[in-house]
């Protein structure tokens, strides 16, 4: 098994936070220290506008498709800020 490796954190936050965070975890049967670390993921990820239905991409832009190689699938899905330049 891996080990991954974590940092620690000392943050402050008010009494009624501290209770509410403790009394979240606790209904969803997790340490406090999972729960504060999977919901600082969920507030980190970038989020990205919708792309309009009527979207074009600029001709300009796509004159470049045959000198820039397109990515793969595989790419656009670890990058979603690439997924949405390219409208995917």
């Amino acid at each position: 098994m891996e080990t991954i490796a974590k940092e620690q954190l000392l943050v402050r936050v008010k009494p009624s936070l501290l209770a509410r965070l403790k009394w979240n975890a606790k209904k969803e049967g997790i340490s406090m220290n999972a729960y504060v670390e999977r919901e600082l993921e969920a507030i980190s990820k970038p989020v990205l506008p919708k792309l309009p239905k009527d979207f074009e991409i600029d001709p300009f832009i796509k004159a470049f498709s045959g000198i820039i190689p397109m990515p793969t699938q595989e790419m656009l899905d670890a990058d979603p800020k690439l997924a949405y330049i390219l409208g995917k």
